[in-house]
């Protein structure tokens, strides 16, 4: 592992990449860096704008990572559509897998087809099979190359064009990664990015989604022209806005924030969780790559739970409203199976939910004792059988041979197994 590992390397420039002043076009950074008080207090008060001022109808919509996953929130926000309450978003935000879905929820559900053919249409089909593992001299187990396509297909001149009318019209569309070098997370304004729009824009704001949801080791980083301290071009080293937050519902700085009038906020919060919040009893298979997915769900699942607990805090202090639909807990879902069958069963799923308006629940933002949601849990037989459950029993052992002595043979005060 040791000597894998060594082969496995990102080639990176160690020194500031200088591009000759003449290349060197300024424009508006799109980068909202946490350790950027400026920038960080001027998004600060535009939340705060917005769900500060009574008789202003905002909504938020925030989308978690998730991998594939990500299939339900897409049939969520399709099946929204149909049943016919489905807001205008003042913002939306996305993380991993759901900054992918970000720009057709946030333009609405005149993109709705669009959506559903980036999660079921087959292009995420073979992401992480044979051919895009590249374990020897490669940074991550599999290349992003099927990322990279699904990404260039779906992200076009067109799409941006509409951005930019829409965050000309005050709403905003903001994508998180989390910059390795700085261990930070960093969120992209991509309505300025869609301003810009030129292919340089164009290859940026692809460039910001496939970071987002590039895991750690599953898909290599992605290295992001900076500018330092110092006026020099650097590389910056970005993975999966995941890392540090599974979703971006409210920035950081405004977690302790209370708004500064009384009475009830008229703004929504909504969240779509790609994933689920239960803790589920299974025989964890002695192998690593089994105890490492195991770790990793138990790691997300405690993630989204504590992120759900501090923004529920947040609504709850505030009198906001805090929606939140997440996949159920009794079903078999995998951030890992990108296979068209369970996508499309997870897709259709969130479907159905959202056109029957069962897909949302209230979160107890008390602070009383008790579970953080409601129950979610689906109904055995609306269980779709790519996503049933396996059975997380042990195999019973075989039959003894003829002539052998079972244990259910053992005089009562033998051996007890």
């Amino acid at each position: 592992m040791v000597l894998l590992a060594a082969c496995g390397t990102l080639e990176r420039p160690t020194d500031a990449l200088r591009i000759a002043p003449d290349q060197l076009v300024r424009v508006e950074d799109p980068r909202i860096r946490v350790d950027d008080p400026d920038k960080m207090a001027t998004l600060g008060e535009d939340f705060a704008a917005r769900l500060g001022t009574p008789g202003r109808d905002q909504s938020i919509l925030a989308l978690s990572g998730g991998g594939a996953n990500g299939a339900y929130g897409a049939g969520v926000l399709v099946g929204w559509t149909e049943h016919g309450d489905r807001p205008v978003f003042d913002i939306v935000t996305g993380v991993s897998t759901g900054a992918l879905a970000a720009p057709f929820a946030f333009l609405g559900p005149e993109w709705d087809e669009a959506l559903r053919q980036a999660y079921v249409g087959g292009g995420a089909d073979g992401l992480l099979s044979a051919r895009t593992f590249t374990l020897f001299g490669s940074p991550s187990l599999f290349s992003p190359r099927v990322l990279r396509r699904l990404v260039d297909d779906n992200v076009t001149p067109e799409m941006l064009r509409r951005i930019a009318l829409e965050h000309a019209a005050g709403r905003r569309l903001l994508v998180a990664t989390t910059n390795l070098d700085s261990q930070e997370t960093v969120i992209w304004d991509m309505g300025v990015l869609a301003t810009q729009g030129d292919e340089a824009a164009l290859i940026l704001f692809k460039d910001v989604l496939v970071a987002s949801a590039s895991i750690p080791g599953v898909f290599p980083p992605v290295l992001i022209a900076g500018v330092t301290e110092g006026g020099e071009v650097a590389y910056e080293m970005h993975v999966d806005g995941g890392v540090n937050t599974p979703f971006l519902a409210v920035p950081e700085p405004m977690l302790l924030w209370t708004r500064p009038s009384g009475g009830r906020s008229s703004a929504r919060l909504y969240v779509i969780i790609n994933g689920q919040l239960g803790r589920q009893d299974s025989i964890t298979p002695g192998r690593i790559d089994g105890i490492l997915t195991r770790a990793y769900d138990t790691m997300s699942k405690t993630s989204l739970r504590t992120s759900l607990a501090v923004t529920a805090a947040f609504a709850g202090r505030n009198r906001m409203r805090l929606s939140m639909s997440a996949i159920p807990d009794n079903i078999a879902a995998s951030s890992l199976r990108f296979d068209t069958e369970s996508m499309e069963a997870l897709y259709e799923l969130g479907r159905s939910r959202g056109a029957s308006g069962t897909a949302w629940a209230g979160v107890n933002a008390s602070g009383s004792a008790g579970p953080i949601v409601a129950p979610n849990d689906l109904a055995q037989e609306d269980i779709p059988e790519a996503l049933a459950l396996p059975e997380s029993r042990p195999e019973p052992e075989p039959d003894p041979p003829a002539g052998s002595t079972s244990a259910s043979d053992q005089p009562a005060d033998g051996p007890q197994l």
